[in-house]
Formats: C-alpha cells, structure tokens, sequence
C-alpha cells in the first residue's frame, strides 16, 4: 500500500533527504499511519567484519520517523525537526536488505513521538527507535 506522496519521496528523495539518496533509502510505503523505508546492505555502509554501520541504521530509522512526522503536521506546521531519538540495538546486519516502519505514538501541536522497528532481511528486529520531532511553525 502507497500513499500520495510515494512518488515525492522514492523519485527525488535527493531533493527532500539528500543523506538518505546518498544511503540508497527507498520508500516502500509512505501513508500518515505507517513509513516504511529501506536500504540495502553494502560494504561501504559497514563498519568492521561486514556488519552494517550503527549510524546507517539509525539514520535509516531517522529518515523514517522524520517522514511520517511529516505526514502528521498539524495545521499550520511548516516541518519537522528531530530533538530526541533513542536506539536499541538488538542485533547485527552482515547482509540483505533492512527495513525501518515508522508510526506515530503521539500527534501533538508541538511535539511528535515516533517508534520505528528496524529489521533484517529475514524480518529479525535488529534495532528499536523512539523519537521526538519538533512542530515547525
């Protein structure tokens, strides 16, 4: 399932996030209930013995998190800043793709709380992201 904005973000996701075109970041889904993200695995996205950087992962989840913000502005809202994020780390990735699913927690006028499940190929949680985004106005 796709939103309306999937085009904006998998077709010129450089001009929207450009750290995330440079990370490979595809949208798979991008609706105001559920974003999902993902990359695929790549040596130079790796820290040592092939596993894939922490940094990447995050920057995965935070790319997710910031997009359904994005999709949950109340009116008014020009954007969305991230000013807290906390990751669990659960597991490595060595390979594959890995996928970040957003959702919202909480819809505020000031703030918005997003979780975000990052996994595997095989669909095993490798990290667990809860984030605050700032209501631009």
């Amino acid at each position: 399932m796709q939103g309306p904005l999937t085009p904006i973000l998998g077709g010129v996701i450089e001009n929207i996030m450009p750290l995330a075109a440079t990370l490979g970041i595809r949208a798979d889904e991008y609706t105001a209930e559920r974003v999902v993200l993902s990359l695929d695995w790549a040596p130079r996205l790796c820290t040592a013995n092939g596993i894939l950087h922490g940094g990447v992962i995050m920057a995965l989840a935070d790319s997710a998190g910031g997009a359904c913000a994005l999709l949950n502005l109340p009116e008014g809202a020009s954007g969305t800043a991230t000013i807290e994020s906390k990751t669990n780390f659960l597991g490595a990735v060595r390979g594959g793709t890995v996928t970040a699913t957003a959702t919202p927690l909480h819809r505020g006028g000031t703030t918005i709380v997003v979780e975000s499940a990052v996994r595997d190929s095989a669909g095993k949680l490798v990290a667990k992201v809860t984030q605050t985004q700032i209501v631009l106005r």
